[in-house]
């Protein structure tokens, strides 16, 4: 079941269950859950954020937002593993499956989220930069705007360095080693340079280290598949149906000049 209703605020006072469960026909419950999980939203004047407390002070002239899909408020999220917390920002182990970011119907599901409810003392949480869904590893989720802006600061002037631990399909042997991909990805500079690691004996499936200058979106799976050896589990971009894996994509490691210390970090797990 999925319902979207919107509703204008004409009063002081009133209160948004009450008013979302006259417009979306809704009980008081489940909009409250709907609440919790990131799927209520509230417009004043050129903003909007997402509305969590029940109880939240309404003004004349607000409007609310109900995005209310019940397969996606019923989805719940595999746990991931906190790597290091610097208080400014905190580092995880994405796992598979986990959202990066949220969406209008909901952030219950996405390790940004997950580091709100969990990490103590409590934070806001903002996303630096994403990991696909399917895909895992590492990832950073900053605790204030002015760290959100510093490490995105660093991403852009491709201060971050990014590795990826990634299995494909076929032997890529064959290929230059290193290889530097700079195929343009929906007409934007992408990069990509590869290293070979390993093949396996039947040649079938090849492992790779992976470094990106760029992020476009599903970058590395793109160039990849492009380039005939689509990475292993990809259902996307390759055989993934018929590959029966999930997609070995991993990001194992992320180094910069940390903004809170000054020094240079590095965070890495097992690819």
């Amino acid at each position: 079941m999925r319902i979207e209703s919107h509703v204008q605020v004409n009063a002081a006072g009133e209160d948004a269950v009450p008013l979302l469960e006259a417009e979306s026909g809704l009980s008081k419950q489940r909009i409250k859950f709907a609440m919790s999980q990131g799927a209520v939203w509230l417009t004043r004047g050129r903003g909007t954020t997402r509305c969590r407390r029940a109880k939240r002070a309404l003004r004349p002239g607000d409007e609310l937002h109900l995005y209310y899909d019940e397969a996606i408020l019923a989805e719940q999220p595999p746990e991931p593993t906190l790597v290091a917390d610097v208080g400014g920002y905190s580092v995880w182990d994405k796992p598979r499956g986990m959202r990066s970011q949220g969406s209008k119907w909901g952030d219950h599901c996405t390790v940004v989220r997950w580091a709100e409810r969990h990490l103590e003392p409590r934070r806001p949480g903002f996303t630096v930069h994403r990991l696909d869904r399917a895909a895992s590893g590492l990832i950073l989720v900053a605790h204030s705007k002015t760290m959100a802006r510093d490490l995105s600061r660093l991403l852009r002037m491709r201060r971050i360095e990014k590795r990826y631990a990634v299995t494909v399909n076929g032997d890529f042997s064959s290929q230059p080693d290193p290889l530097r991909i700079e195929q343009p990805l929906d007409g934007k500079r992408a990069v990509s340079e590869v290293l070979l690691q390993s093949v396996a004996k039947d040649g079938n499936r090849s492992m790779l280290d992976v470094r990106i200058e760029t992020g476009r979106k599903h970058q590395i799976r793109r160039h990849l598949a492009d380039l005939g050896f689509p990475v292993a589990g990809d259902r996307l971009y390759g055989s993934g149906e018929a590959d029966g894996v999930d997609l070995q994509l991993t990001a194992y490691l992320l180094a910069f000049l940390c903004p809170v210390t000054g020094e240079t970090v590095e965070y890495r797990i097992d690819g």
